[in-house]
């Protein structure tokens, strides 16, 4: 995809587009996203400079997050959710307006022992102009005993079964 770069002292377009190559492993332009879910703009989304709030993209990923463990469990969320937020970390590429007709896109990139790798982005619907990406770290966690443990077969199994690729 393309994006046009932000100039790192004025953080203002440089009118520089960026292209790039799809095989390319860095900043999840090589994943194939299954999910996507249109997103509702509201009018207090927006800030003082008309654009939506930095803050409120996490509402829109955590939207993502709920439909994506919806489909990937036969269309219910799980009555027991062991896994939890870790890290999170956003790279705001283009604005996101009022105007704009946006979707939050979901996948799993990669699953370790106790912990799996969240990919979201948001894209404009209109040209698929990438808007913003998350990078989530969830974790499996043991709320009884308050300790991390392994993601369960059953989170790995759905996760293989949606993705289409063997963790």
């Amino acid at each position: 995809y393309s994006y046009y770069e932000l100039n790192n002292d004025s953080g203002e377009a440089n009118n520089r587009q960026v292209t790039i190559d799809k095989q390319q492993k860095t900043n999840n332009n090589h994943m194939e996203f299954k999910h996507s879910v249109p997103v509702q703009l509201r009018f207090n989304d927006a800030d003082a400079l008309g654009h939506v709030n930095n803050s409120v993209y996490f509402s829109f990923y955590d939207l993502g997050k709920t439909e994506y463990f919806k489909t990937i469990n036969g269309g219910v969320v799980p009555k027991e959710i062991d896994i939890v937020v870790a890290h999170a970390e956003v790279d705001f590429i283009m604005p996101v307006f009022l105007t704009d007709e946006i979707a939050v896109q979901t996948m799993v990139s990669e699953i370790g022992n106790k912990s799996f790798e969240l990919m979201q982005r948001i894209i404009d619907t209109k040209n698929n102009v990438v808007k913003c990406r998350c990078k989530t770290v969830m974790v499996g966690f043991d709320f009884k005993n308050n300790c991390s443990k392994p993601i369960s077969d059953e989170w790995r199994n759905a996760i293989s079964a949606y993705e289409g690729v063997k963790f």
